[in-house]
């Protein structure tokens, strides 16, 4: 079942921008349209590519001090739409979503804070939202997205690019699912844990 699926756009939201120049110069040769976020967006306009504002796409500002960015129907439509489902597809029409094919995501540094003796007010703001809901909703729909759950997998992108250029096979975007639970299952675990201290 190798159903190819060309990546044409991809949503870049990340905490650590190290080890990304790479992926974004190999995506911008091949085509691929920017969408991101705040410091994201900056990174990477500062290297020259041009990046859509996830706020031009949800006409809404990143609010509440940050902890509402991304997660909006135009977003998560775009993320979650099946491409062969007829019904999906006039709905995102309707409403002007855009389809998004790649996500590049990683999480608030959760652990990293719990280790470090931040307060719980801190520790708190560290318990990603935005992040965690890309990664499900890519994974989820991984038959039409790729979704780079953490700076781990940023090596099987690049062999992906490298080899196919900018398209995937169901097999290729079925083990990037496989590594995003086994992401979100590892930080909710990590979040329970201290919640249950």
């Amino acid at each position: 079942m190798a159903e190819t699926k060309k990546i044409k756009t991809a949503l870049i939201s990340v905490f650590h921008k190290d080890g990304l120049e790479e992926i974004l110069a190999k995506l911008h040769e091949e085509g691929v349209a920017f969408l991101s976020t705040g410091g994201t967006q900056k990174f990477i306009e500062g290297l020259g590519y041009p990046c859509q504002k996830v706020e031009d796409v949800t006409t809404y500002p990143s609010i509440l001090g940050g902890r509402v960015k991304t997660l909006h129907p135009k977003i998560f439509g775009g993320i979650l739409a099946r491409r062969d489902n007829e019904g999906d597809q006039q709905q995102m029409a309707e409403y002007d979503i855009p389809s998004i094919d790649l996500v590049i995501v990683d999480l608030y540094p959760f652990e990293q804070t719990v280790a470090s003796g931040a307060s719980d007010a801190d520790i708190i703001e560290k318990i990603d939202i935005g992040g965690i809901s890309l990664i499900r909703a890519g994974a989820k729909n991984f038959k039409d997205v790729v979704i780079v759950p953490s700076k781990a997998e940023y090596g099987m992108l690049l062999d992906v690019l490298k080899a196919k250029g900018a398209q995937t096979d169901l097999e290729d975007r079925k083990q990037f699912a496989e590594r995003a639970f086994g992401v979100s299952s590892h930080y909710d675990t990590a979040i329970h844990n201290w919640f249950a201290k």
